[in-house]
């Protein structure tokens, strides 16, 4: 009876084992599959923006309704370094790429806020990785992402854009998946979900009346309300180490 028991035993866990190693390839193969299929949407949102890049590159600007200086040529905007930006005066016109009547947007998610940032601006998309903490440095400040030899500094995005809405609690929730470049700069904003790209026109959008108080913001992108982010005016906040309430 017991040489019995004993070899029902040694069935059952030679069963269970097997069914054990059967589940953990299924979930390495759903794994796998998922990755694939993010670094696809990765790598064609990234022949998005180097399209729109090609594209600002060979069209000229167009003038900003509210704008009345000459717009400024392509190639100096493109080089100009990220520390000698000069800040903009109220009543000026916005980022670049939404100069014309058309432009390219992506969206990205983070603690369930849409932010949409124009695809000319947007500097690359990047895995998120291991990210070194500063001393000294605000809470929004993630660290710094050893990135192929360069040192990307990366914003915890909803500490910066919600402070006061960011609680233990929804802190805990957040998976970090991207970082989001800006410009030539070497800030990322780090994003949980990659949305979509799309083409707004200049109506779109709801421009901001007075840039001077919300820099960071050109203004709501109306179907979807969400923000769509001045790029150049953020970097500037950034590199003065303030968040959204310029704190």
């Amino acid at each position: 009876m017991s040489k019995s028991l004993s070899a029902s035993n040694k069935i059952m866990k030679n069963y269970l084992s097997e069914l054990l190693t059967d589940v953990a390839e299924e979930q390495a193969s759903v794994q796998a599959l998922e990755k694939q299929a993010k670094d696809k949407q990765l790598e064609s949102l990234l022949d998005k923006v180097n399209l729109a890049k090609q594209e600002n590159a060979a069209m000229p600007l167009s003038r900003h309704p509210h704008d009345d200086r000459e717009p400024e040529p392509i190639d100096e905007l493109q080089i100009a370094p990220v520390k000698t930006r000069k800040s903009r005066a109220a009543g000026q016109t916005h980022t670049k790429s939404v100069n014309r009547e058309s432009f390219q947007a992506m969206f990205f998610e983070v603690a369930g806020l849409t932010v949409a940032v124009p695809l000319i601006e947007l500097g690359g998309i990047h895995h998120i990785e291991k990210t070194n903490t500063l001393m000294g440095k605000p809470k929004w400040y993630k660290g710094v992402m050893v990135h192929r030899e360069q040192n990307i500094n990366v914003v915890d995005t909803a500490l910066w854009v919600m402070p006061e809405k960011c609680n233990q609690e929804l802190l805990d929730s957040i998976k970090y998946q991207y970082v989001i470049m800006l410009n030539d700069s070497d800030w990322g904003l780090a994003a949980e979900h990659l949305v979509d790209t799309v083409t707004l026109q200049h109506d779109d959008v709801k421009w901001l009346d007075n840039p001077a108080k919300r820099k960071w913001l050109a203004g709501l992108v109306k179907d979807k309300m969400c923000a769509l982010l001045d790029v150049d005016s953020l970097i500037e906040l950034l590199e003065n180490g303030v968040n959204i309430n310029h704190d």
